[in-house]
């Protein structure tokens, strides 16, 4: 190469490297010109306070939650009022054997069947199975089988050895193995499985004194009456007894039993019928007599035609294969004459919707329940909710009569519904750094196109959210002069949009201006103005400077130490 060559390749590598460092230079310079040392003041504070790096979980404040994932099962209301618990009765546990480290193997070893609970003290859902599983215990006494709890929190070893991950967590062993109990927290659910489990998943009645003792002692069985107790209608049954752990099958040849049990002794074999203690009370199968058949009908009928909503029927509700709910809210002074009409309805949903009561005047349970809801009133009202699938609730405009019952219950099923979300009343003056965002108003602030929004969305209970809002308040106030910033809050016990999507408390979301179709942005930052402000400036669709205050000019002014020579007058002037 020429020394021409290489001397035109010099220059321009020369002048390359000037327009980079030109184009650096006045970066830093515009960076630079943006003082924000100001904003430092108090991060100290914030950081002491210890904002953690990410959301805290819903239920509270306690490590221990992140732990318990029925805790946190944010379809499951049953637990909604556990910030004001009150201890329950004692619970008589003298027949649930308690297990440690020290006696567990050896216990294990000399049982055959052995039901193990692993709980926790502080857990909501080990303290409603407690007088469950006691009762239970009381009730296989005779059997060969014991039930038994563990101290989690204190048998740390035992816990991590059987994959504890949250609470209660049940297992049964039989000669030594276990495998987890999938079935309702209730006594007889309990009692059920595990007869199925050490016994014939059918069972025999040959006497009218053994009919009698099981139609007292049982809420809910089926029989079977049939020619023979051996031969392919028995073995349906019991194959379809498989298919559920919370009802007890019997069989019989015998016509004075099938009489005990409402079933017409001449009529035509093979026959079945499913009792329950409740308005139901009798149900007949009237189908192909097949494994699947039998099952269905099962299904779609074992459950009361409307459950009654409280903290021993909340796990009935919330952990049963059908997710989609009606709840009647109402009085007690007019629960009599609504339920009539609300148990006519269930009848045409069995299987396809849980028809629950709420007592709204019920103190311990049905007003928690009713806040939750955001229903407000003295009722009737009708809500439909999808459970644990997507949270989503509708609510009846009307009357609540049989017909507008089937007819939304059916708009429901095929939805058609328009859902219906929570909202506080929309603030007469919104004038604070922090506006005020409800359900009513979310559209008109947070979905503004042309501004953007950074949301808290936080519970007034929330430890976490307490000690972020002097933060979050000193920020707002920085930014206020900014026409293109929003700094908002919505209370997220009390409100509700579909937008507004909150795993826990606090929550953050941005909601970049000109993006409001899109997603919002999840605010992963530390708690502090300064952390904030450059969120905000990276990620704001309309760019912004913040101006320092003319106060905190003033301030650095008058404390800039006195030139030698300069007197007061000199100083005056400089200001």
């Amino acid at each position: 190469m020429s020394s021409r060559a290489i001397l035109l390749a010099f220059l321009l590598s020369a002048l390359l490297l000037h327009g980079f460092a030109a184009s650096a230079t006045k970066g830093t310079a515009d960076d630079a010109d943006e003082d924000i040392s100001f904003l430092l003041e108090g991060d100290d504070e914030d950081a002491a306070r210890g904002f953690p790096s990410h959301d805290h979980a819903l239920q509270g404040e306690d490590d221990h939650d992140d732990f318990d994932e029925d805790e946190q099962d944010q379809g499951d209301f049953s637990d909604l009022d556990e910030g004001s618990y009150e201890a329950p009765p004692a619970v008589d546990e003298k027949d649930v054997v308690v297990l440690t480290e020290g006696n567990f193997s050896e216990f294990i070893e000399k049982n055959r069947h052995v039901m193990v609970e692993f709980y926790a003290p502080w857990c909501g859902h080990c303290r409603a199975l407690a007088p469950e599983y006691a009762a239970a215990a009381t009730a296989l006494k005779a059997e060969d089988v014991v039930l038994a709890k563990i101290d989690a929190t204190e048998e740390n070893e035992l816990a991590q050895k059987y994959d504890v991950q949250g609470f209660p967590t049940v297992y049964f062993f039989v000669d030594g193995d276990h495998k987890p109990y999938p079935g309702q927290r209730a006594k007889d659910a309990i009692v059920t499985w595990i007869k199925k489990r050490i016994g014939p998943a059918v069972q025999n009645i040959t006497t009218t004194e053994e009919a009698e003792k099981i139609l007292a002692s049982e809420t809910k069985l089926v029989l079977g009456f049939f020619d023979s107790l051996v031969g392919a209608d028995s073995l349906e049954l019991a194959a379809a007894s498989k298919l559920e752990d919370d009802v007890n099958f019997y069989q019989t040849v015998s016509p004075d039993v099938a009489a005990l049990f409402h079933i017409d002794p001449k009529a035509k074999r093979p026959s079945l019928v499913l009792l329950k203690k409740e308005a139901e009370k009798l149900t007949y199968f009237d189908g192909q007599f097949t494994k699947s058949a039998i099952g269905d009908f099962i299904f779609a009928n074992k459950l009361p035609l409307v459950t009654t909503f409280t903290r021993e029927t909340a796990p009935l509700i919330f952990e049963s294969q059908i997710k989609k709910q009606l709840l009647l809210f109402a009085q007690s002074k007019d629960s009599e004459k609504i339920l009539s009409v609300f148990q006519e309805a269930a009848k045409l949903f069995k299987g396809k919707l849980i028809f629950v009561h709420v007592e709204m005047d019920n103190e311990d349970v049905g007003k928690p329940v009713s806040d939750y809801f955001g229903v407000t009133g003295d009722g009737p009202k009708l809500l439909a909710y999808s459970g644990n699938e997507d949270g989503r609730k509708y609510i009846l405009d009307g009357e609540v009569t049989h017909e507008n019952i089937k007819a939304f219950g059916e708009d429901y099923l095929e939805d058609k519904l328009k859902p219906f979300y929570k909202s506080d009343q929309i603030p007469e003056t919104n004038d604070g750094d922090v506006k005020i965002v409800v359900g009513n108003n979310f559209d008109e602030i947070v979905l503004d196109e042309s501004k953007d929004v950074l949301l808290e969305i936080y519970a007034p209970w929330c430890g976490h959210c307490q000690a972020l809002e002097p933060t979050y308040n000193k920020l707002a106030k920085h930014l206020r002069g900014i026409e293109s910033l929003v700094i908002a809050k919505m209370d997220g016990t009390t409100n509700e949009h579909p937008r507004a999507k909150s795993d826990g408390f606090p929550t953050l979301l941005f909601f970049p201006a000109g993006n409001k179709s899109f997603d919002p942005i999840t605010v992963d930052t530390e708690r502090t103005v300064v952390a904030f402000y450059k969120f905000l400036k990276k990620n704001a669709s309309i760019p912004f400077k913040l101006q320092k205050p003319a106060a905190a000019t003033k301030t650095e002014a008058v404390s800039e130490p006195k030139h030698e020579g300069q007197d007061k007058t000199d100083l005056k002037d400089e200001l």
